[in-house]
């Protein structure tokens, strides 16, 4: 039998190939299966839940040596709540299952659900169960979050439609700047361990890599305003890989500026300090956990005045393509780029 490595699909073409072989056809219920932020499942009474699992493992998602465990339990709570509110959804409960090595105390293990239950208050979820198991080697975090919305108002990845604004929460490229910092400073120590972290003026970068916050605010904003996006994805894998999963999703095409993709001063000096280019780091960083939506000509009138909501782009017909369009006028093809967890390779 032929062998194929995993590194050849990558993470989405995993994923792909998985939901090929489950088709959704034994419960009524089950409105959107394996494909987009959360599944949807039909309540009754034009009501849903969504439902959304992830991973966070050791070495992969995180490293402990610059990682408090208070932060990592917050993040993982946080990135969770990130996918309800990319349906447009609320959270409502959480588990939480860990797998972890007898290398960690029952300290640590308090610091690590201590950071949960902040988040946990913060979002005002309840953590209603889970399960705990051994490791050879390591922390593994998984945690499932439930949510609930009215049928109407749920928002998926597949909606977009030609002429739609769109639009993004909050800045880009702050994880990955925060993530260069603190790998610097990592090899720095190791290198030297007498020496001090070099972190002045680098504060929001390092917190939106280690405590990134879901954007529940925005979604709160967006039904105030009577707005329900035509599609939306959150931001974990970068800008450039989340609004192709939008365009495919959806059969359309997509042009995003340049100039308006917007990133933090912070965010900037830090890129300027590594010598990375800002568009590249803004498109591929992933890890910001921002909120990519679109949204009619008409609706994002009634938005428009959000301080924390950016238009970017719009959207055209597939036929057109996908393409950025630098300060100078040129056309680039928009790439996926970002971290392919299979492979390990940018």
């Amino acid at each position: 039998m032929s062998r194929t490595e995993l590194g050849t699909l990558g993470e989405f073409g995993l994923i792909n190939r998985i939901k090929a072989g489950f088709e959704t056809h034994h419960q009524a219920s089950t409105l959107k299966g394996i494909g987009d932020d959360c599944a949807v499942i039909d309540l009754g009474n034009d009501e849903v839940m969504v439902i959304s699992t992830d991973f966070l493992v050791e070495g992969v998602h995180f490293d402990l040596s610059y990682t408090p465990l208070k932060h990592l339990g917050y993040k993982c709570v946080a990135v969770n709540v990130s996918d309800v509110a990319a349906m447009n959804a609320v959270p409502t409960q959480i588990t939480v299952s860990i797998a972890l090595s007898n290398r960690f105390s029952v300290e640590a293990v308090d610091e690590l659900y201590a950071g949960i239950s902040a988040a946990a208050d913060n979002f005002k979820v309840d953590v209603v169960g889970g399960d705990t198991t051994s490791s050879l080697k390591g922390l593994i975090v998984s945690i499932t979050v439930i949510g609930r919305a009215k049928k109407a108002d749920i928002a998926y990845r597949s909606g977009a439609k030609v002429g739609d604004v769109v639009c993004i929460t909050g800045d880009l490229g702050g994880a990955y700047a925060g993530l260069q910092v603190l790998e610097r400073e990592k090899q720095e120590f190791l290198a030297n361990p007498e020496m001090q972290p070099q972190l002045d003026q680098k504060d929001y970068i390092v917190q939106r890599l280690l405590k990134p916050e879901a954007r529940m605010d925005v979604i709160y904003d967006l039904k105030e305003k009577g707005v329900v996006p035509n599609a939306m994805i959150d931001i974990s894998d970068g800008l450039a890989s989340e609004i192709l999963h939008i365009c495919d999703a959806s059969n359309v095409g997509v042009l995003l500026y340049e100039d308006k993709l917007p990133v933090e001063q912070d965010t900037l000096n830090a890129l300027y300090e590594f010598k990375i280019d800002t568009t590249t780091a803004a498109l591929n960083g992933g890890e910001d956990y921002e909120l990519l939506f679109t949204v009619s000509l008409e609706d994002f009138e009634k938005i428009k005045n959000q301080p924390d909501i950016i238009a970017i782009g719009l959207i055209h017909e597939k036929e057109k393509g996908h393409h950025l369009v630098s300060g100078k006028g040129y056309l680039y093809p928009i790439k996926a780029q970002g971290w392919n967890h299979l492979s390990g390779e940018k």
